[in-house]
């Protein structure tokens, strides 16, 4: 099987395997359920990272410091994306409120909301895509482990999508089918990924560093701030056991694949 065969076959199947586990969830226990998904999420993201990626660059030959010097730099630079997405987003809504003698009704401000979670889904995914790719261009093995952890972090996104979508109005088969579409941005981000990297194999541990940085970076800025809103003990001894569940899974698929040379 081909690298770009495992790329799209990645792409297509964690795609279709993260849209369907969220509808069911959203549509069925969502309340119940999220925390313990993104709990899980957290410890596939950082197991991946530090079991499989890290150890992976640190053993390639890359420079040590150079590497982590590019964590760092993503680190810093997710940071500011973010700040500038947030900006963006409370200066528009400032601009929408203060517009006299206009006011939006709940359906057009909601069907704009669920418009808009879908365009920021799509770019999630196309960069998802070129993660996914950058991976298995350095290790088919780590391609794996990478795409599992991608996936993990994917269902709770993508619960919270079905959510919006459907508060903003959008029929349950329309909302199903939007999110399968946005989730087809992950093999543009893949092919574009490959045939760039392919081409410039100097630049694959570069790529697999900055991925790492975002994948640390969802997990500790965007992931466990809400988790750690909710306090109370059985919750707490949940996402610390549901943490660590998501950490073992990816040692284990690390282990089960015979780790990297």
């Amino acid at each position: 099987m081909s690298v770009l065969a495992w790329i799209l076959a990645a792409c297509l199947a964690g795609g279709l395997a993260s849209v369907l586990l969220a509808s069911l969830v959203a549509f069925r226990v969502q309340a119940r359920l999220v925390p313990v998904l993104v709990s899980y999420a957290v410890g596939a993201l950082l197991g991946a990272v530090f079991l499989d990626i890290v150890p992976h660059l640190f053993s390639s030959g890359a420079d040590p410091g150079q590497t982590a010097a590019l964590i760092l730099a993503g680190l810093l630079g997710f940071f500011v994306l973010e700040k500038l997405l947030l900006w963006r987003h409370h200066h528009g809504d400032a601009h929408d409120h203060g517009e006299a003698g206009h006011a939006h009704g709940p359906g057009e401000e909601g069907g704009r909301s669920g418009w808009m979670i879908m365009v920021g889904d799509s770019f999630h995914n196309f960069t998802d895509g070129v993660m996914i790719a950058s991976a298995f261009l350095a290790d088919v093995r780590l391609g794996i482990v990478t795409s599992a952890a991608i996936v993990a972090h994917e269902i709770p996104q993508e619960v919270g999508d079905f959510l919006v979508l459907l508060h903003s109005g959008f029929s349950k088969s329309r909302a199903l089918l939007v999110n399968a579409l946005s989730s087809l941005a992950a093999v543009a981000g893949a092919l574009l990924g490959y045939f760039m990297l392919s081409s410039a194999q100097q630049w694959v541990p570069r790529i697999l560093a900055v991925s790492a940085a975002g994948m640390i970076y969802v997990a500790v800025a965007d992931l466990i701030p809400g988790l750690q809103r909710r306090t109370r003990p059985g919750e707490s001894a949940a996402q610390v056991l549901f943490i660590a569940l998501g950490i073992l899974t990816l040692w284990g698929v690390h282990a089960a694949l015979g780790g990297h040379d």
